[in-house]
């Protein structure tokens, strides 16, 4: 379905721009009043939830301003991680939650999304709805109807009691010291308070948020000051997350880094091992083939959707399944929470430490890992979905994986945010994925030139 402003994750973009604007997000909220009273016949409670960013407070006063003139009941989190917005609007029966929240973006950019009442992602048919509702004049409903604003003064406890409850009966962290990097975002009042509540000693990083330092060379995209923190601190693990804490990356005690794919994979084997599998692993395009290959060994089923934790999500679902992710570190439990949370899949991880009795490292070494070289190439934007179906691009991809011979893989996938086709390559040695991706690039780019 073509949407004109959700994309796989909502709307994004920077701030003061269109979308990303005041009067934008007052329609918006308006026109998702709209649509959820008119599908639930009554007065509707919507959830919102932002991120640190200093212009959170523009957005969600407009939006609050757009829901009350529709007539809906606004429930106000404050700063909290996505994936608590997420089980807040299922635990407190509202109709949908909205998170206001760029990311892993910088400061300047802001973004707006959404989850239905079961605490997923909201399905396409509401936001197209939502599209069309937004093309109408904006009203306001009677006086006596305006929705009412209400602060949940204690919406961060409720969250840190949820992660905590979903570790194994009796499970503690006594033995462990974790460096938490919070990125300045979301999770600065709760990863520190999960991990120390269950014992662990934690020394934590980035929790200072001033509205303009979220993501700012720290956090899951920039893990290098955790990494020297575990190092310094002689930490069992290091944690990060990004600035609305649905991404983790971790590192072991060495500081070397354990990315999404890793975590897949200790995941996965250790529940294996416990006979709680349930089913197969999703991943993505982008999922390294290293670990394909491992779960094919291991005899654990493994398919691939397109990248975004949305479609994994989907995946997952039709399947049954409950455990997937991405190397970016969105990792989906789906027998714990609704949605992909770093601090629910960090806490998975610590527990299948505890209770194998070993290191992260340990629980990630027998993944052998494919060197991945991905380049990105500037095209026109019209060219990127249909770049692949050239005929020289064509040619040239078709030669790439014969050459390959099975022991690697192949990737072309246009950017869904910036006008450039990701040329992606794995093989067996980092000199010879360098090679032919560099190869492969310069095609796509002299094809895209003629």
């Amino acid at each position: 379905m073509a949407f004109r402003y959700f994309g796989t994750d909502g709307i994004r973009g920077r701030v003061g721009e269109s979308p990303i604007t005041a009067e934008f997000a007052l329609k918006l909220g308006w026109a998702t009043g709209q649509v959820l009273g008119d599908r639930d016949e009554g007065r509707v409670r919507v959830v919102i939830g932002k991120d640190t960013r200093i212009s959170g407070y523009l957005f969600e006063s407009a939006l609050e301003a757009g829901l009350a003139a529709a007539g809906a009941e606004v429930l106000l989190l404050g700063p909290m991680p996505t994936p608590a917005v997420a089980h807040m609007t299922r635990s407190m029966g509202a109709a949908a939650g909205i998170v206001i929240s760029a990311s892993h973006n910088p400061y300047f950019d802001n973004g707006i999304k959404y989850f239905c009442r079961a605490g997923q992602k909201l399905d396409d048919a509401v936001q197209a709805a939502i599209e069309d509702a937004l093309d109408q004049p904006m009203t306001h409903v009677a006086p006596e109807r305006l929705g009412k604003a209400i602060r949940i003064d204690d919406a961060t406890g409720r969250y840190v009691e949820f992660c905590k409850g979903t570790v194994g009966h009796g499970i503690r962290l006594d033995t462990l010291k974790l460096v938490v990097d919070c990125a300045h975002g979301a999770t600065f009042r709760i990863a520190p308070h999960v991990f120390r509540e269950l014992g662990a000693e934690v020394i934590a990083l980035n929790c200072a948020p001033d509205g303009l330092n979220i993501n700012r060379e720290c956090g899951s995209t920039h893990p290098d000051g955790m990494t020297q923190a575990v190092i310094e601190h002689g930490a069992d693990a290091g944690i990060a997350f990004d600035g609305d804490g649905d991404r983790v990356i971790l590192a072991d005690a060495k500081g070397c880094i354990v990315d999404g794919d890793a975590v897949i994979y200790a995941l996965a084997m250790q529940r294996r091992a416990q006979g709680a599998l349930n089913g197969g692993v999703v991943g993505t395009v982008m999922t390294n083939f290293g670990l394909e290959e491992a779960f094919a060994e291991a005899g654990i089923d493994f398919v691939r959707t397109r990248v975004g934790d949305r479609y994994v999500h989907e995946m997952l679902v039709e399947r049954g399944w409950v455990l997937g992710g991405e190397a970016s570190g969105h990792i989906l439990c789906l027998d714990r929470a609704t949605t992909g949370c770093g601090i629910v899949s960090a806490l998975q991880v610590l527990e299948a430490m505890i209770v194998s009795n070993r290191t992260l490292a340990e629980l990630t070494e027998p993944l052998h890992r494919y060197p991945q070289v991905m380049i990105n190439v500037p095209v026109a934007t019209g060219d990127r979905r249909t770049v692949h179906l050239r005929a020289g691009v064509a040619d040239a991809i078709e030669a790439t994986e014969r050459s390959l011979a099975g022991a690697g893989r192949v990737v072309l996938r246009p950017s869904g945010t910036e006008p450039v086709v990701r040329v992606m390559v794995e093989a067996a040695e980092a000199d010879r994925a360098r090679q032919l991706a560099e190869s492969l690039a310069e095609t796509v780019q002299r094809e895209t030139a003629a």
